[in-house]
């Protein structure tokens, strides 16, 4: 008798863990419940695209009378010669540096990641389908340079956060490519993101990791050269964006192969800022623009 009351209590303790498993309740480690019918938040935009319009396009009122003005090049030059590569109005040297070396970023951004980013953002367009391991897909197509990809978006709830896995396809050449993968905690206010090279040469390209907090509308993002054994590796442009200061942006860029770090402040609203790198300007000093981007006396 006592054999079957045992052989029954484990029945039924066997068949609530199936429910349990049936209804799909998750806990992470916050003892956090997350349903498996309810699909991940993916992580937002700036999680994975730094924000450079400040120093890529500017208004000239007084020059200009409005029309908006690029920099025309981000060729590798050095001294004073970098600064014919921009259009330059007045002495606007400080200014100019600092978007100088913001474009060497910017260009990667553009170029080295369209693929990655433009699937990334075509994303939030579609809803993704459950899968039978209660992880999630969104499935789509992407255009960029001039092709169309096919993208897959895994999301897959682990302990305290969500994994993601991007799978890029393109007809005819490589399939199911593992462009890049990352973590995110709960409600996605951090993480990080790991991106390969591309599919003929897959190896480690970039990290990017992310903070943001929703209550003080802050934020904050890092681009790390991760290329194994490159003479980069370890080089890194950061961005943060907080409202506690009157420069309420920051980049900090460093320079892994000169062992050069570059600081640049300035205010999104006004666009005044400064700069300062000990080996451009022999100085540790701050050498500031004003709104028209000319250069100002620091106070």
């Amino acid at each position: 008798m006592e054999i079957v009351i045992h052989t029954l209590y484990k029945l039924v303790m066997a068949g609530m863990c199936l429910i349990v498993l049936l209804s799909c309740a998750c806990t992470n480690g916050n003892n956090v419940t997350i349903r498996a019918s309810t699909p991940p938040q993916i992580p937002p935009r700036e999680s994975f695209v730094m924000d450079f319009n400040d120093f890529t396009t500017t208004t000239d009122t007084a020059v200009n009378h409005e029309r908006p003005v690029k920099l025309v090049s981000f060729r590798k030059t050095t001294g004073e010669n970098y600064a014919s590569t921009v259009y330059a109005f007045g002495d606007r040297s400080n200014w100019n540096y600092a978007a100088f070396n913001v474009g060497f970023w910017n260009i990667f951004g553009v170029l080295g990641l369209a693929v990655p980013v433009a699937s990334f953002i075509e994303a939030f367009k579609y809803s993704p389908i459950q899968q039978p391991d209660y992880s999630w897909v969104w499935k789509y197509n992407v255009p960029a340079l001039n092709s169309v990809f096919e993208a897959e978006l895994h999301g897959k709830y682990i302990d305290n956060g969500v994994r993601w896995e991007m799978y890029i396809s393109k007809q005819g050449e490589y399939n199911g490519f593992l462009w890049y993968y990352g973590e995110s905690d709960f409600p996605a206010s951090k993480g990080f993101w790991i991106l390969k090279n591309k599919p003929s040469n897959p190896s480690d390209l970039l990290r990017i990791d992310w903070y943001r907090n929703l209550a003080q509308k802050t934020n904050e993002i890092k681009y790390t050269n991760i290329v194994p054994g490159g003479s980069e590796n370890g080089g890194y442009i950061s961005y943060t964006f907080t409202t506690s200061s009157s420069f309420d942006s920051t980049y900090i860029i460093f320079n892994k192969g000169q062992n050069q770090t570059t600081y640049i402040e300035w205010n999104s609203s006004t666009q005044a800022g400064r700069v300062k790198d000990s080996i451009h300007f022999s100085d540790d000093n701050w050498h500031c623009w004003d709104s028209q981007h000319n250069n100002s006396h620091c106070e």
